[in-house]
């Protein structure tokens, strides 16, 4: 296998984007650096950096210096124990459990009304930093008639995202009316059922109503702190799991990490653990301490 100890992504940096509700939330975000565009006339004209998903977590950071034998930081460990609803669970190292009878769910908490970090943190991510767009172009353009005509093109395509029922109301509607496959912000045609209804942008608002009535959901266990949020739901980005695992055969805890490593640093959202043989459980334990993603 190869070494991770290098791994970078060439021509980007890393940025956080800071909660609103939550001042502690910092969501990782990758911009990829764009080079000048060369006009006709040799001028060049600047473009500002695209933003993209990163869930490869603190491994990701060029600043970071932990080791995987350390593990990474518990990112929500102080969030968790907020809650107040949580106790250490005796005799068993690392572990917590329900201090009540109550579930310490993220769903439980949307059902309840409760907007958390975790909910603020989704919003962000799967924002891409489209809301700051919009926000930019209303501040400056708050009547919809003065708005120039590249201004007013950018906004009809930062919002193709219309629910069921204003696509099907349109005349001759059909999978053939989408936006074509080789566009980029191109979309399957929605499913004919309730729930379906993907917004212009988010707000954790909007992620607790989907967790709350159970089209979406948040893989946050109270025992893996130092996983990032991430969101799983008809109304959210696609999300991508690896597998790994070692076997009865081979592999070692420390190949185990790396795979982990690669996987996450080329995309994954999620990672399966398929060990079999010896020391799952060691081996499980090291991969949770290492993956800011759910496992």
């Amino acid at each position: 296998m190869n070494d991770t100890s290098n791994l970078s992504y060439p021509g980007s940096r890393r940025i956080y984007v800071p909660g609103r509700l939550y001042p502690d939330v910092r969501v990782p975000m990758r911009e990829i650096l764009l080079s000048d565009t060369l006009l006709p006339d040799g001028s060049s004209h600047p473009n500002d950096p695209v933003r993209v998903y990163d869930c490869s977590g603190p491994w990701g950071d060029a600043a970071y210096e932990g080791t995987a034998e350390n593990g990474l930081p518990p990112l929500r460990a102080a969030w968790i124990r907020a809650r107040g609803d949580v106790k250490e669970d005796e005799g068993q190292e690392r572990s917590l459990r329900a201090a009540e009878e109550t579930p310490v769910t993220q769903r439980y908490y949307a059902r309840r009304g409760v907007i958390t970090p975790e909910m603020e943190f989704v919003a962000i991510r799967e924002n891409l930093g489209r809301e700051q767009v919009f926000k930019a172009i209303y501040d400056r353009y708050p009547n919809a008639k003065s708005r120039p005509d590249e201004v007013a093109e950018a906004l009809e395509t930062l919002t193709m995202m219309p629910r069921p029922s204003e696509l099907e109301a349109q005349e001759g509607f059909g999978p053939s009316s989408m936006v074509a496959r080789d566009r980029l912000d191109h979309q399957h045609a929605p499913e004919r059922r309730k729930g379906c209804r993907m917004p212009a942008y988010f707000t954790p608002e909007f992620v607790r109503d989907e967790i709350a009535s159970g089209r979406a959901l948040i893989p946050a266990n109270i025992n893996h702190p130092e996983c990032e949020p991430m969101a799983i739901g008809r109304n959210f980005l696609v999300k991508i799991n690896a597998n790994i695992g070692n076997s009865a055969l081979g592999s070692s805890i420390e190949e185990e990490v790396e795979k982990l490593r690669w996987a996450i640093h080329w995309g994954a959202d999620t990672v399966m653990d398929l060990s079999t043989g010896k020391n799952i459980h060691a081996t499980r334990e090291w991969i949770l301490r290492n993956s800011p993603v759910p496992i």
